[in-house]
Protein backbone atom coordinates (compact mmCIF):
# COMPACT_ATOMS: atom_id res chain seq x y z
CA UNK A 1 0.00 0.00 0.00
CA UNK A 2 1.48 3.51 -0.52
CA UNK A 3 -0.12 6.54 0.74
CA UNK A 4 0.05 9.38 -2.05
CA UNK A 5 -0.34 12.97 -2.44
CA UNK A 6 -4.20 12.68 -2.76
CA UNK A 7 -4.69 11.34 0.55
CA UNK A 8 -6.43 12.80 3.55
CA UNK A 9 -4.74 15.58 5.74
CA UNK A 10 -4.96 12.43 8.76
CA UNK A 11 -4.78 8.97 7.91
CA UNK A 12 -4.16 5.80 10.01
CA UNK A 13 -1.45 3.56 8.78
CA UNK A 14 -1.64 1.09 11.50
CA UNK A 15 -4.58 0.97 13.89
CA UNK A 16 -5.06 -2.24 15.65
CA UNK A 17 -3.41 -4.47 18.17
CA UNK A 18 -0.19 -3.76 17.59
CA UNK A 19 -0.28 -0.25 17.60
CA UNK A 20 -1.01 2.82 15.99
CA UNK A 21 0.55 4.81 13.25
CA UNK A 22 -0.70 7.83 12.48
CA UNK A 23 0.15 10.33 9.67
CA UNK A 24 -0.89 13.99 9.45
CA UNK A 25 0.00 15.94 6.54
CA UNK A 26 0.30 20.08 6.90
CA UNK A 27 1.27 20.15 10.80
CA UNK A 28 3.22 22.83 9.56
CA UNK A 29 2.58 24.88 6.85
CA UNK A 30 4.49 24.60 3.62
CA UNK A 31 5.94 28.21 4.48
CA UNK A 32 6.62 27.26 8.00
CA UNK A 33 8.49 24.02 7.05
CA UNK A 34 10.90 25.65 4.93
CA UNK A 35 11.81 27.95 7.19
CA UNK A 36 12.48 25.96 10.03
CA UNK A 37 14.09 23.54 7.74
CA UNK A 38 16.71 26.35 7.05
CA UNK A 39 16.99 27.57 10.11
CA UNK A 40 18.04 23.77 11.45
CA UNK A 41 20.33 23.28 8.84
CA UNK A 42 22.37 26.44 9.26
CA UNK A 43 22.62 25.84 13.50
CA UNK A 44 22.48 22.31 14.07
CA UNK A 45 25.71 20.88 14.93
CA UNK A 46 25.56 18.27 12.73
CA UNK A 47 27.56 14.82 13.10
CA UNK A 48 28.97 12.45 10.68
CA UNK A 49 28.81 9.20 12.67
CA UNK A 50 30.75 5.65 12.00
CA UNK A 51 29.05 2.48 13.21
CA UNK A 52 30.64 -1.38 13.42
CA UNK A 53 28.50 -3.17 11.05
CA UNK A 54 29.72 -6.70 9.32
CA UNK A 55 33.17 -6.53 11.31
CA UNK A 56 33.86 -3.17 10.28
CA UNK A 57 33.76 0.43 10.33
CA UNK A 58 30.97 2.15 8.13
CA UNK A 59 29.77 5.75 7.72
CA UNK A 60 26.37 6.26 8.82
CA UNK A 61 24.41 7.45 5.19
CA UNK A 62 23.25 10.62 7.43
CA UNK A 63 24.60 13.17 9.57
CA UNK A 64 22.74 13.27 12.91
CA UNK A 65 22.44 15.27 15.82
CA UNK A 66 20.47 15.01 19.17
CA UNK A 67 19.34 17.37 22.00
CA UNK A 68 17.72 17.08 25.41
CA UNK A 69 14.60 19.47 26.15
CA UNK A 70 15.41 22.43 26.55
CA UNK A 71 19.57 22.32 26.83
CA UNK A 72 21.18 24.22 24.13
CA UNK A 73 18.54 23.64 21.47
CA UNK A 74 18.32 25.99 18.75
CA UNK A 75 15.65 28.58 18.56
CA UNK A 76 13.11 26.43 16.19
CA UNK A 77 13.80 23.30 17.83
CA UNK A 78 12.45 24.35 21.48
CA UNK A 79 9.42 25.88 19.59
CA UNK A 80 8.49 22.68 17.80
CA UNK A 81 9.03 20.89 21.13
CA UNK A 82 6.45 22.80 22.58
CA UNK A 83 4.40 22.21 19.70
CA UNK A 84 4.12 18.84 19.38
CA UNK A 85 4.28 18.39 23.26
CA UNK A 86 1.26 19.99 23.52
CA UNK A 87 -0.49 18.56 20.04
CA UNK A 88 0.32 15.02 21.33
CA UNK A 89 0.08 15.77 24.70
CA UNK A 90 3.24 13.36 25.28
CA UNK A 91 6.56 14.74 27.80
CA UNK A 92 8.69 14.73 25.05
CA UNK A 93 12.25 15.22 26.57
CA UNK A 94 14.47 14.37 23.39
CA UNK A 95 15.08 15.40 20.32
CA UNK A 96 17.25 13.69 17.72
CA UNK A 97 17.84 15.27 14.17
CA UNK A 98 18.37 13.33 11.10
CA UNK A 99 19.74 15.02 7.58
CA UNK A 100 19.87 13.24 4.56
CA UNK A 101 21.80 15.02 1.83
CA UNK A 102 20.47 13.31 -1.24
CA UNK A 103 18.87 10.29 -2.65
CA UNK A 104 21.70 8.18 -1.16
CA UNK A 105 21.32 8.85 2.29
CA UNK A 106 19.53 6.25 3.97
CA UNK A 107 18.58 4.69 7.29
CA UNK A 108 17.56 0.79 7.31
CA UNK A 109 14.85 -0.89 8.48
CA UNK A 110 14.69 -0.65 12.19
CA UNK A 111 13.12 0.16 15.11
CA UNK A 112 13.47 2.79 18.18
CA UNK A 113 15.75 1.13 21.35
CA UNK A 114 12.86 0.86 23.48
CA UNK A 115 15.12 0.42 26.43
CA UNK A 116 16.01 3.88 25.58
CA UNK A 117 12.17 4.72 25.66
CA UNK A 118 9.56 5.14 28.23
CA UNK A 119 7.00 2.62 28.48
CA UNK A 120 3.90 3.42 26.74
CA UNK A 121 4.89 6.87 25.07
CA UNK A 122 4.59 7.85 21.66
CA UNK A 123 7.54 9.00 19.01
CA UNK A 124 6.49 11.53 16.64
CA UNK A 125 8.76 11.73 13.28
CA UNK A 126 8.14 16.13 11.65
CA UNK A 127 9.55 15.75 8.27
CA UNK A 128 10.95 18.87 6.80
CA UNK A 129 13.04 19.42 3.32
CA UNK A 130 12.35 17.32 0.59
CA UNK A 131 9.72 14.63 0.37
CA UNK A 132 10.93 10.78 1.14
CA UNK A 133 9.55 7.77 1.16
CA UNK A 134 9.43 5.43 4.70
CA UNK A 135 8.45 1.86 4.42
CA UNK A 136 6.95 0.46 7.40
CA UNK A 137 6.55 -3.53 7.77
CA UNK A 138 5.76 -5.64 10.21
CA UNK A 139 8.21 -8.12 11.71
CA UNK A 140 5.91 -10.99 11.92
CA UNK A 141 3.70 -12.99 9.53
CA UNK A 142 1.22 -11.87 8.08
CA UNK A 143 3.46 -9.99 6.30
CA UNK A 144 2.56 -6.40 5.40
CA UNK A 145 4.06 -3.08 4.28
CA UNK A 146 2.85 0.35 3.72
CA UNK A 147 4.97 2.99 1.84
CA UNK A 148 4.58 6.63 3.47
CA UNK A 149 5.62 9.62 1.69
CA UNK A 150 6.66 11.76 4.25
CA UNK A 151 5.86 15.36 3.22
CA UNK A 152 7.28 18.65 4.48
CA UNK A 153 5.91 19.91 7.40
CA UNK A 154 4.31 16.57 7.84
CA UNK A 155 3.66 14.67 11.41
CA UNK A 156 3.77 11.14 11.82
CA UNK A 157 3.21 9.65 14.93
CA UNK A 158 4.30 5.89 16.17
CA UNK A 159 2.94 4.62 19.66
CA UNK A 160 5.43 2.71 21.73
CA UNK A 161 3.92 -0.96 20.68
CA UNK A 162 4.35 -0.88 17.09
CA UNK A 163 8.23 -0.69 17.93
CA UNK A 164 7.81 -4.12 19.35
CA UNK A 165 5.65 -4.93 16.26
CA UNK A 166 6.92 -3.27 13.08
CA UNK A 167 10.24 -2.00 11.41
CA UNK A 168 10.09 1.45 9.54
CA UNK A 169 13.08 3.01 7.40
CA UNK A 170 14.06 5.54 4.68
CA UNK A 171 15.88 3.63 1.69
CA UNK A 172 17.95 4.87 -0.99
CA UNK A 173 15.97 6.50 -4.03
CA UNK A 174 17.27 6.43 -6.98
CA UNK A 175 15.52 9.38 -8.64
CA UNK A 176 16.76 12.81 -7.71
CA UNK A 177 15.78 13.45 -4.18
CA UNK A 178 16.64 16.90 -2.42
CA UNK A 179 17.90 17.16 1.42
CA UNK A 180 15.01 16.26 3.81
CA UNK A 181 15.51 16.40 7.44
CA UNK A 182 13.35 14.03 10.00
CA UNK A 183 13.18 15.80 13.66
CA UNK A 184 12.15 12.88 15.82
CA UNK A 185 10.49 13.53 19.53
CA UNK A 186 11.11 11.18 22.05
CA UNK A 187 10.61 10.86 25.89
CA UNK A 188 13.76 9.21 27.05
CA UNK A 189 13.67 6.70 30.18
CA UNK A 190 15.82 9.15 32.73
Amino acid sequence: MQLGLFADAVQRIVDDERGSIVYRRGFLSQGAAQRVFEALVARVEWQHERRWMYDRQVDVPRLTATYRADRNMPPPLGRLLTRVREELRAPFNAVGLNLYRDGNDSVAPHNDHLNEIALGEPIALLSLGATRRMTIRTKARPRRAADVDLEPGSLLTMSYATQLHYDHGIPKSHLAAGPRMSVVFRVRSE
